[in-house]
């Protein structure tokens, strides 16, 4: 199910599965945050009370990827973003964490995409700046049908947990592809590999949900008038 709309309001709903050789994913997401779940789960049991689990009155929240990192990221982008979101993930971790961390990223992007639906009645950009501690981030989103990524985290430690930190600019270029969504986010400044990621992330969930907030209108948001 993708962007259906209920009186004019769109829905933004997406469910997406994708499986190879590598993963196995099945993400459920709706921008607008509620209920939402995933009727046949890949996991037969869940463990209670993960770190990456959060459920409010406005938003439900279950990522498990087998990368603790990873899930805290995704984690963070969700919460700040208004999300709600569940990512299940099966992935060849007995070989190294690439092809779990990319594939994530790829199906998060199609989710978005489809959720999102057509680009219309919203500011298209979005810009955010987000600190944690002595870091500093900024991300810059356009929803403009033309994916590009530019990241920039400055990080300097071979693995935060257990995820290789030359994946976590990799995770963003992935999602922007498949999103196609063009995307810059850099940190500013910090110290701390940790802050320094949570700080791009959470400045990137601030830049997406100003870029799908309503611009007042039902236009298309852009000089063409097409953005497909």
């Amino acid at each position: 199910m993708s962007a259906l709309t209920t009186q004019d309001k769109p829905l933004r709903r997406s469910f997406v599965s994708r499986v190879t050789n590598e993963t196995k994913i099945q993400i459920a997401m709706s921008l607008n945050g509620g209920t939402v779940q995933i009727e046949n789960s890949i996991f037969p049991e869940k463990k209670a009370g993960d770190v990456a689990s959060q459920a409010t009155g406005s938003q439900v929240i279950d990522i498990h990827t087998g990368v603790g990192f990873l899930d805290h990221m995704i984690h963070a982008l969700a919460k700040h973003s208004g999300w709600s979101l569940i990512v299940e993930c099966i992935g060849d971790l007995h070989i190294d964490d690439h092809h779990t961390t990319e594939d994530c990223g790829i199906a998060l992007g199609q989710a978005f995409k489809e959720a999102v639906g057509a680009v219309r009645g919203v500011k298209r950009f979005g810009c955010g700046f987000a600190p944690l501690d002595e870091a500093l981030s900024r991300a810059v989103v356009d929803l403009s049908n033309r994916p590009y990524a530019v990241i920039d985290l400055g990080l300097k430690r071979e693995k935060i947990g257990d995820l290789s930190t030359e994946m976590i600019p990799h995770f963003l270029e992935s999602f922007a592809e498949a999103a196609r969504i063009t995307l810059h986010v850099d940190c500013l400044r910090g110290f701390n590999d940790h802050h320094r990621s949570e700080s791009a992330f959470k400045a990137l969930a601030v830049a997406i949900r100003e870029s799908l907030s309503s611009n007042g209108t039902n236009d298309v948001p852009s000089t063409k008038g097409v953005l497909m």
